[in-house]
């Protein structure tokens, strides 16, 4: 071959070499490098051409990218019932409860014959300020219509909140007035308390509600511990039942306020996750106060850790009925678009070593999204012995105290569901909703007449003598819950509780609220009784030790001393 023909073939030759080097290359790739990444590689492949072939070939114009949306929630429910997809538009209220604060226009509302009502105003908040009262019915947003059938709270919270300093123009009807009256807010930052009650439950006790864990959770706290330490508290309650989570750091803050030096209170490991442990700092100044921690059914994830780091430790008592079993940690992963999901990568463990999630075979799971069904079929709300342990057993760090594992914080004193007075009656009255719109009718008939009660002593008293359960009883009546005075007359006590206690929510604040509620609540009764009787951890009447104690304390506080600490809270 000429000199010349070789450099006129020598472009060909080179880019031959390159296909073949790539072919080479993707051959070795897709056999050597490893089963996973060719599993990856084929199942991603498949889903393209799918779309593609769907795109390109389906008999009707399809949208692929709501195609998208609406497969990408299907497949995360396969992985665990915590995974979850969370689209852009909703992004922002899924993370509100959690940082503390949204922007809007600072009511509470609900939703009643298709229209919304404002329940309550945030005081100081940019409603109260522009006009708005509670009761008002709230039927325009931006002169487009807020009313009918498929007016639901998303698409509320989503018209009514906004970027901070915007305005929003409400068209209102008021109680008294014919024509609809137009009012402009500017929206502000609303903050959202974790911390929805703080006082005396006697002249000793100090009792704590916390709703979620969230960024302000924590200084939330110490506010809360400073208001009760000016009453001169000497023991304290933690209520967490109802409390379905939130932050771990916040969590893992508070509960540093209350264990001596490197006790661990959580650690965390997954497949791809490294262990990752937490521990007490020292610096918390009520560690030796003593404590009772409040759950129920109720209390998931962030909260179970709290009482789980507080059992295993020995620190307080936990009262009240087996919590919900979640022991999985999610990331959030950000798409460009704005969307997320949420990826479970560990588990949560407390310090005896107790994985606190609940069984599940996938996210469609039945069992698992009715278990709490499933419990109060088995009785477990009403009777410890109904309790089903689904783990194995573990042995607290101090006092070798045995716990389970595997579906929730079981609690040291169980205190039944008050069911005394529970009829079929009632059951409907409740989950129909009947109560809540009879309550809120109530309250806005009688708001002038309410609002001259200035505390909660002077308004329970007044609706005591006023006779709810029979004006409920009639109002149930004409829509659709017939009369069963015999069943009514059974229920009597609950009926009005829970009748009083809505009412009272309407008028005043969720602190009182809670006190209301906590006023014959038997949980209480026995926190009660437990510190009057010094039998809440750390005791009050401090024991000497055996010398068997002593020694297992000593291995204790050694293996404490010497964790390799991968991260410490710091208050």
């Amino acid at each position: 071959m000429s000199q010349n023909k070789y450099n006129r073939y020598m472009p060909l030759l080179l880019a031959l070499c390159v296909v073949i080097g790539i072919l080479i290359g993707t051959f070795y790739a897709n056999h050597f490098s490893g089963q996973r990444l060719s599993i990856i590689n084929s199942g991603s492949n498949k889903l393209n051409t799918l779309l593609q072939l769907i795109d390109d070939q389906y008999v009707d114009t399809v949208n692929i990218n709501d195609l998208v949306e609406g497969a990408m929630p299907q497949i995360l429910s396969e992985l665990d019932p915590h995974s979850v997809y969370i689209s852009a538009k909703d992004v922002q209220m899924a993370n509100d409860d959690l940082r503390g604060s949204f922007s809007g226009v600072g009511i509470e509302f609900t939703i009643r014959q298709d229209t919304l009502r404002v329940q309550n105003v945030i005081a100081n908040g940019p409603s109260e300020r522009a006009g708005v009262l509670a009761g008002d019915k709230i039927v325009s947003v931006d002169d487009k219509p807020l009313v009918g059938k498929e007016l639901t709270n998303e698409e509320a919270m989503h018209r009514l909140k906004g970027p901070k300093d915007t305005q929003v123009k409400l068209g209102i009807v008021r109680r008294g007035e014919k024509n609809v009256k137009y009012i402009t807010v500017t929206r502000g930052e609303i903050p959202v308390k974790s911390i929805s009650a703080t006082y005396m439950l006697d002249d000793d006790t100090g009792y704590i509600r916390i709703k979620n864990f969230g960024e302000n959770t924590y200084s939330e706290m110490l506010i809360a511990l400073g208001v009760l330490s000016q009453e001169r508290f000497n023991n304290l309650v933690i209520d967490l039942r109802g409390n379905n989570g939130g932050l771990l750091a916040a969590a893992v803050r508070i509960a540093n306020e209350f264990l001596p030096k490197n006790s661990l209170i959580v650690y965390t490991e997954g497949r791809k996750s490294a262990r990752e442990e937490y521990v007490s700092d020292g610096r918390g100044a009520y560690q030796h106060i003593p404590l009772v921690v409040l759950i129920d059914e109720g209390s998931a994830s962030a909260a179970e850790i709290l009482a789980g780091a507080i059992q295993d430790n020995d620190r307080g008592t936990i009262i009240g009925r087996r919590s919900f079993g979640k022991g999985l940690v999610q990331q959030p992963l950000s798409f460009t678009d704005g969307s997320m999901i949420r990826l479970t990568i560990a588990r949560y463990y407390t310090p005896a070593g107790r994985c606190i999630q609940k069984p599940y075979t996938s996210g469609s799971d039945r069992n698992y999204e009715e278990d709490l069904v499933t419990r109060y079929q088995h009785g477990e709300y009403f009777s410890q012995d109904s309790i089903k342990h689904t783990g194995p057993a573990f042995y607290t760090l101090r006092e070798r105290r045995t716990v389970y594992g595997g579906g929730g914080i079981t609690p040291d004193i169980f205190v039944p569901e008050d069911t005394l007075g529970m009829t079929s009656y009632y059951k409907e009255a409740a989950m129909t909703g009947l109560i809540l719109q009879f309550a809120y009718e109530y309250t806005d008939n009688n708001r002038t007449k309410l609002s001259a009660f200035k505390d909660l002593k002077s308004l329970s008293a007044y609706l005591d003598k006023q006779n709810t359960v029979e004006l409920f009883a009639s109002y149930a009546d004409s829509h659709g819950l017939k009369r069963r005075n015999l069943l009514i007359q059974k229920s009597h006590k609950l009926l009005e509780r829970y009748i009083n206690s809505r009412i009272i929510y309407n008028m005043m604040s969720e602190q009182t609220w809670t006190e209301y509620l906590n006023s014959d609540d038997p949980v209480i009764t026995e926190t009660l009784k437990l510190f009057k009787e010094g039998k809440a951890f750390p005791r009050n009447d401090e024991q000497q030790e055996t010398g068997q104690k002593k020694v297992a304390r000593a291995v204790f506080d050694y293996r404490q001393t010497h964790i390799n600490v991968t991260t410490v809270a710091h208050a």
